[in-house]
């Protein structure tokens, strides 16, 4: 798939999410606010923080999908890196903040103050959990055709909203059968969600901008692909990094000694080609040709 192509469907992912947050937003808002709901407004205020954070997509899709230049010949896959941290950061501070307001209303706060959440609270909880849910498979489905990190986080950001609305819809109920305070506690229960997906999107970001190495399964896939060759005698090495969400794979491998230096260099280019071809997560490959050796290790046909 090419990058215009990644691109657009990437756009119209992050508008479509833009669009859905911030209708469910100004609807919860009003939900929690005319109901006298906390969690409600919690909640809300996480959709509206999935509004910034699509915003923050949009912004590193259109940086990362900008071509290589002499400042930058590796091109610049790794602010959609940057973005997911922005992301886990802005979820890590409403989580925080949405936490904070409902231990203050469980423990500092008398029962008698809190007000029993309307019904109209309960309906809006119930909205939210379907359409979120539906607007994280939407994302998740696109994140995986494209290998977008960005956009699998923007998937969890809509998810994370969807458990949040459970423990809204829960809390909210059990406050309209004699419990007031567990609206509160249905806040506390959202903040543990939203922290949660604030770690896994920033470690996850982590790991592609320290160079991890790929998973072995996808080493072994690759390796399996290479040796298929019959011009290949055996794979001396072969490494792998995460650049964003782009792959780099450096090999080595053994052909015949005897083979005249064209020749070499064919089967080198072959693999190459084959290797980008075959695995479109990857941004480039670099083949090493060695002289074939019988005594030094590798992987053999």
């Amino acid at each position: 798939m090419d990058e215009a192509t990644r691109k657009a469907i990437a756009t119209k992912v992050s508008w479509v999410g833009i669009i859905g947050n911030l209708v469910l937003t100004t609807f919860k808002l009003l939900a929690g606010v005319l109901a006298h709901s906390g969690a409600m407004v919690s909640d809300a205020i996480h959709s509206a923080s999935d509004v910034i954070s699509t915003l923050v997509v949009l912004v590193s899709i259109k940086l990362a999908h900008k071509e290589a230049d002499d400042k930058h010949p590796y091109g610049h896959e790794r602010f959609e890196c940057v973005a997911s941290l922005l992301l886990s950061f802005i979820l890590l501070i409403i989580g925080a903040g949405i936490g904070y307001a409902g231990i203050k209303k469980i423990f500092f706060t008398d029962s008698a103050e809190i007000l029993v959440p309307g019904v109209l609270a309960l309906v809006a909880a119930g909205v939210s959990i379907v359409v979120k849910e539906g607007m994280y498979w939407y994302t998740i489905k696109a994140s995986k055709k494209i290998n977008s990190s960005v956009l699998k986080a923007s998937a969890w950001d809509h998810r994370s909203d969807a458990f949040s609305s459970i423990g809204s819809f829960a809390g909210i109920l059990g406050a309209r059968i004699g419990f007031p305070k567990l609206d509160a506690v249905a806040s506390v229960v959202i903040c543990f969600f939203i922290l949660k997906v604030a770690v896994d999107i920033f470690k996850d970001a982590i790991d592609k901008m320290i160079d991890r190495s790929c998973s072995d399964k996808f080493v072994d896939e690759v390796s399996e692909a290479i040796i298929k060759d019959d011009d290949i005698v055996r794979i001396d090495d072969i490494k792998t990094r995460l650049f964003g969400d782009r792959v780099y794979v450096d090999v080595e491998i053994a052909v015949d000694g005897s083979k005249v230096l064209s020749d070499a260099h064919q089967v080198a280019k072959k693999t190459h080609d084959m290797i980008e071809e075959t695995f479109p997560q990857v941004k480039h490959c670099m083949v090493h040709i060695n002289p074939s050796q019988s005594e030094i290790p590798g992987i053999c046909k």
